[in-house]
């Protein structure tokens, strides 16, 4: 069997072969034992699985790269190839798309308490893991994996490369930041339209007369694959998920009725809570709760989004652009940063920064007398006081 994975390794590795890295590389502790990254389907977990591949055999490490959705695995017990690569010398185990392989938890704490070994796994779903009966989530290290922020999508497009910025030094200093910016690239807003609609998952550069296509059929995949693999939906009902996708997609944000997508899409209420959480889980949603001091408990989220704007453009009819707008900016902030509804004002960052998110022509009429408020504007190449170009929020990361 070891043989056979290995010959699998080799023939995958001619075709990943992409050089650029994601932020989140650098950030990953690979000294850390058990590594778990997770993310939506498409966002490049397999291409960052096989640049650290290249790394470790370029340091001369014993390493081995399993998808476990191979079909001859089926019915293999995942010990005993653990058993066999480490008396061989492994010292690095990369485990791709696990939540395909059955009670992976369970496997996965046997590894890590009997093996001298390395393991960097990736899967759909935060949630199944820390979830785990075993009590995994004592014993590995989570790391999400978004799709490209509108930096990353610069970068990989253009062959160079940006500074990211963390929401403090972006909010004090964005007049220089969006200077230099559009002194380097003098088509940032066009490039900026053009990401809002293709740029979030890596695979539109190899695929882009088929996008759209390949995005849908990548939605029907975490659906009838990845869910029903976790137990979290039955087979039988992901066409009621398909549905609630649907129903979001043509409901505002700031319009968010349970009764009417409940019956619009056929689900009882307790069960449209339960598909909200799977289809966020899947990176196919984005929640967003209302700011609340103190403990007391969100029982639904104020408002959903589709996860981002690729999934508006891909997934609806017709979007309204107050809804795309809001969709990036949640997106790209809710990657690093707390983000809730405000009562004034549309969002509020870390508990501090109260942003209305519009047009060119935005006003700060809601949020004038607010501390530390701001307008995120479209359209706009160079901001001015507090109103900052809405591309510099997908420079975060």
């Amino acid at each position: 069997m070891l043989d056979k994975l290995l010959s699998f390794q080799n023939r995958l590795k001619k075709s990943h072969t992409i050089q650029y890295r994601r932020s989140l590389y650098k950030e990953i502790d690979f000294d850390d034992k058990m590594i778990a990254i997770f993310g939506a389907r498409g966002v490049g977990k397999t291409t960052l699985l096989f640049q650290y591949l290249q790394e470790l055999e370029e340091k001369g490490k014993n390493a081995l790269y399993i998808s476990m959705d191979y079909p001859f695995l089926v019915g293999a017990d995942l010990i005993e190839i653990v058993e066999e690569f480490v008396e061989s010398g492994g010292e690095y185990l990369l485990l791709d798309e696990i939540h395909r392989y059955s009670d992976f938890s369970a496997y996965l704490k046997t590894i890590y308490d009997m093996y001298a070994i390395s393991v960097v796994f990736t899967g759909s779903s935060a949630t199944s893991i820390l979830n785990a009966k075993s009590d995994l989530s004592r014993r590995v290290t989570l790391y999400n994996l978004g799709g490209f922020s509108f930096r990353e999508y610069l970068e990989f497009k253009y062959k160079t490369t940006y500074e990211s910025y963390n929401v403090e030094i972006l909010v004090e200093n964005h007049i220089d930041i969006s200077n230099e910016i559009v002194k380097k690239n003098s088509n940032i807003l066009k490039d900026f339209k053009e990401y809002l609609k293709v740029g979030y998952y890596p695979f539109y550069f190899d695929k882009k007369s088929s996008y759209y296509e390949n995005l849908l059929n990548t939605i029907n995949l975490t659906i009838d694959l990845d869910l029903t693999s976790l137990g979290l939906v039955e087979q039988k009902y992901t066409y009621k998920l398909k549905k609630l996708l649907e129903v979001v997609c043509e409901s505002k944000p700031f319009e968010v009725n349970y009764t009417k997508i409940a019956t619009v899409a056929e689900i009882s209420r307790a069960k449209l809570y339960d598909y909200i959480e799977f289809l966020n889980d899947g990176q196919m949603l984005l929640l967003v709760d209302e700011y609340v001091k103190g403990i007391k408990k969100i029982n639904k989220p104020a408002k959903i989004y589709l996860n981002n704007t690729n999934l508006l453009f891909a997934y609806c009819q017709k979007s309204e652009i107050s809804t795309v707008r809001e969709t990036f900016f949640a997106n790209q902030l809710s990657m690093k940063n707390r983000l809730n509804i405000a009562k004034e004002g549309d969002f509020l960052v870390d508990g501090k920064y109260l942003f209305e998110v519009g047009g060119k022509e935005k006003g700060y009429k809601q949020i004038k007398d607010m501390a530390n408020s701001y307008v995120a504007a479209d359209a706009l190449e160079v901001g001015y006081g507090n109103k900052i170009p809405l591309y510099l929020f997908g420079f975060l990361y």
